[in-house]
């Protein structure tokens, strides 16, 4: 009883003390969140779920998003039947993870993930605490008390379209603050990743970090450079792709999260706001597509990132007397070799990467059979939209862009005209083929050599 009143005066969060917290059942007057605004195939993993006997839930980001009015990216399950169990109730499904093993069923085009509800006892931790192995099974309260962040901790079951909240999920919701669950230095030290996930989820979200959730960021940010190379660069990729890249990557640098952890996030943002320009276009057009739903091309994104280290490198180069070509693959060359060394880019992206650079130099060739050719090139289309980007940030000639766009789309004739105005224009092929001199053979016998002209 007086554990109760305490917790009450001080709105403690619950779970911190002996007994079991009662979790707030929100009915669906309250929240508005419809069943039919749940993915059938979400739908029918719950309902076979619970038509078996066991509880499912939709947790987390996809509820979270629906109470804010965002249509969720995808959806995911809790339940307390085993991996094995739901894998016996879905003949499309497998059981992934070692560390966390969870269920992915597939239904048609869509992948639900299942996990079982977590324990609260974790027993495999390093040094440091890190956790390297989860799989202890337990309730849907110690599973809620494991989660991340209290508005990731909310339970929706389509069935009665109630909201499960045990962690005041919902009003740290409605107060746009992003709060963990427990005590933040110690989650931090059992998921390094999980700092990450606040600033992309505070700079998405247009939330607030909890002071208690963010104090504790800057003094463990070391504890990510422990982290496999291959996870950070799947969690950068989350911040490049959450519809806020920008904001996403300030964020980090203002807490601290980018030196070191991410050696191509301290290059990327290093030098001046003015430096950013070309950088802030292509994560905005990033946004753009997302927000429409369009494809992203990864490899394009990092070339991208990366463009201003190579095109300074490719710009000095020149200026110290190298050819194009040869300048910008010397450029392309010491900027991969720094990267390669710290960050793990695959090899599928790194070749469209290193494909859309070197395309740049031929924008430039814009007479003979030179354009024809070009026009075949796989990543043409790439390269030229990265040109386009280019352009809008003044580093060459919009005239430059328009003119390949009219050459794209131009009949025989026009393009005839192009190449011929291309000629006479300041714009003209700066590595526009030489007039041959006319090659001298000589004569049978060894006598002196005779013209071909």
């Amino acid at each position: 009883m007086i554990r109760k009143l305490f917790r009450k005066m001080l709105e403690l969060p619950v779970g911190l003390g002996r007994g079991r917290a009662r979790p707030r059942v929100i009915p669906l007057a309250q929240h508005g969140v419809r069943r039919e605004q749940i993915s059938r195939a979400a739908l029918k993993v719950t309902t076979r779920l619970q038509e078996e006997g066991f509880s499912a839930y939709v947790v987390g980001g996809a509820v979270r998003d629906l109470l804010l009015g965002v249509v969720p990216k995808d959806f995911d399950v809790a339940t307390n039947a085993t991996p094995e169990q739901v894998h016996h109730c879905f003949r499309r499904s497998r059981i992934i993870g070692r560390r966390f093993r969870i269920v992915h069923v597939m239904m048609g085009p869509e992948t639900i993930e299942v996990t079982t509800f977590r324990g609260g006892s974790i027993h495999d931790t390093n040094e440091t605490g890190r956790i390297m192995a989860d799989n202890s099974y337990g309730t849907q309260e110690e599973d809620a008390h494991r989660r991340d962040f209290t508005v990731n901790a909310l339970f929706y079951d389509p069935s009665s379209e109630t909201i499960v909240d045990y962690q005041h999920g919902v009003k740290d919701l409605h107060a746009r603050r992003l709060v963990m669950i427990g005590q933040p230095a110690r989650r931090y030290q059992e998921d390094p990743v999980r700092m990450l996930r606040a600033v992309r989820l505070a700079a998405k979200l247009g939330f607030e970090i909890d002071p208690h959730t963010q104090k504790p960021i800057r003094s463990h940010a070391h504890l990510l450079k422990r982290e496999p190379a291959a996870r950070l660069f799947d969690e950068m990729l989350k911040l490049l792709m959450s519809g806020q890249a920008y904001a996403c990557l300030m964020k980090l640098r203002d807490e601290g999260l980018s030196h070191g952890a991410f050696p191509l996030l301290d290059v990327v943002l290093g030098g001046e706001s003015d430096d950013h320009r070309f950088l802030k276009l292509a994560l905005a057009s990033t946004d753009s597509r997302i927000r429409e739903d369009k494809p992203i091309s990864v490899g394009f994104l990092l070339a991208t990132l990366l463009w201003r280290q190579v095109n300074q490198r490719w710009q000095s180069r020149q200026t110290q007397g190298e050819r194009s070509l040869p300048a910008l693959l010397h450029a392309i060359g010491d900027v991969e070799g720094e990267q390669d060394e710290t960050l793990a880019i695959p090899r599928r992206y790194s070749v469209t990467m290193r494909e859309i650079w070197t395309l740049q130099s031929r924008f430039d060739s814009r007479v003979g059979q030179r354009p024809y050719r070009f026009l075949e090139q796989p990543r043409f289309r790439a390269a030229f939209d990265f040109l386009a980007l280019r352009a809008e940030a003044g580093e060459v000639p919009r005239a430059l862009v328009t003119w390949w766009a009219s050459f794209q789309h131009g009949d025989a004739e026009e393009r005839e005209a192009l190449m011929e105005d291309a000629k006479s224009s300041d714009l003209g092929d700066a590595r526009a083929p030489r007039k041959r001199r006319p090659r001298r053979r000589r004569k049978p016998g060894g006598g002196a050599p005779e013209s071909d002209a």
